[in-house]
């Protein structure tokens, strides 16, 4: 039987980490780079640096917000609600008034802007930083609608023992507003809701606020990126939400940093991403607003249409009385105090002149400009 034989192939591979080696049959060998392990090595070096620049953000925002919290010590109270802490401040004695800060913001906005001690010189004020903003807490396993928060904060009052009070919201705490005296019509003697968002509309701003509220993608968000983002977008936002005003420099007491803080990025986010649903839902309802109600606006918000939203407003509230304040924008308590202050004297005269026998609630005369 004759044996075949067998022959080495013409060529031969062999393959290195960072090459392939090609043999012919003469055994002379050429090198061919390996694109694809380099590839790889790059892609993982990248990813590693992608990493620690993160880890780094997160511990350097970490600190910035201890920080701020101990440069920001709670000026208040706290009071358990079902196990959320809320912090809230009182000043003054009197008639109660509760005021509800907007989306981002916190005590320090009203404190500020003077609205506090101008407004403790006749009533008792209440001022609390709602759930995730300030020094309360904001549990994930609750999604925080107005309605959610109008429940909690009605609970609170409770607990201070306030039964009845006249209610100011500023914008997304004119919607918290709003929900209490819909759901709790017995505690809110009047509203006055400033520059508040009514009706939902088109925001494309609604939709990139949201992000850092999304789970998972948005808690690294959160502690890395938006923060930053936050610092330097900071003048931008603050011209647009004071414009055409200038800042005024009351408000440069205003910890930006506790704004900036993680938590209060996704507490912020997640009333952003909730602001179109929770108008969408409330829309039909505000016919059932019963009790005094004085909406007041800046001719000039950049952040809110007010003809689409307080003007709207004022004709589905059939008692409400609607005050355009002109050259003024979103941040009508800051750069307006004094006529706000007024809005808020008006809604109670109208309760007194209620309790009087033979007396009607007329309608209230214009704010002057």
């Amino acid at each position: 039987m004759t044996e075949r034989r067998r022959f080495p192939p013409p060529w031969s591979v062999e393959e290195r980490p960072a090459c392939f080696i090609v043999s012919d049959a003469n055994g002379q060998a050429l090198a061919y780079p390996s694109h694809g392990n380099a590839g790889l090595r790059h892609v993982a070096a990248g990813a590693a640096v992608v990493a620690a620049v993160l880890a780094i953000s997160a511990l350097v925002n970490r600190v910035i917000a201890k920080k701020a919290e101990r440069d920001n010590p709670p000026t208040g109270k706290f009071v358990d609600i079902g196990g959320v802490r809320l912090h809230y401040i009182e000043r003054g004695q009197g008639e109660p008034l509760l005021l509800l800060h907007g989306n981002g913001s916190m005590i320090q906005d009203f404190l500020s802007s003077g609205l506090v001690d101008k407004a403790a010189e006749r009533y008792r004020v209440i001022v609390f930083d709602r759930p995730g903003f300030g020094h309360s807490e904001r549990p994930r396993r609750t999604i925080w609608t107005p309605e959610a928060q109008a429940d909690l904060i009605g609970k609170a009052l409770g607990q201070i023992a306030i039964s009845r009070a006249t209610i100011l919201g500023h914008s997304w705490g004119a919607s918290v507003a709003t929900a209490l005296a819909l759901r709790h019509p017995e505690m809110v003697a009047g509203l006055i809701l400033a520059s508040g968002y009514y009706y939902p509309t088109a925001r494309g701003d609604a939709v990139f606020m949201s992000g850092p509220a999304v789970p998972v993608i948005g808690d690294i968000l959160r502690h890395t990126v938006s923060p930053f983002l936050g610092r330097l977008m900071w003048p931008l936002l603050m011209r647009r939400i004071f414009g055409p005003s200038p800042v005024p420099k009351k408000f440069g007491g205003f910890p930006k940093e506790m704004a900036l803080r993680p938590s209060q990025v996704r507490a912020s986010a997640a009333e952003w991403a909730l602001m179109l649903p929770s108008a969408f839902a409330s829309r039909k309802d505000y016919a059932r607003l019963t009790m005094p109600v004085v909406i007041i606006a800046g001719e000039e918000d950049e952040l809110v249409d007010i003809d689409k939203q307080s003007a709207r407003l004022h004709q589905d509230v059939t008692q409400s009385t609607l005050r355009r304040i002109p050259g003024v924008g979103h941040m009508v308590h800051q750069t307006a105090t004094d006529l706000v202050m007024s809005a808020i004297d008006e809604v109670t005269d109208i309760n007194r002149a209620s309790l009087v026998p033979g007396r009607a609630s007329a309608s209230v005369e214009p704010i002057p400009s």
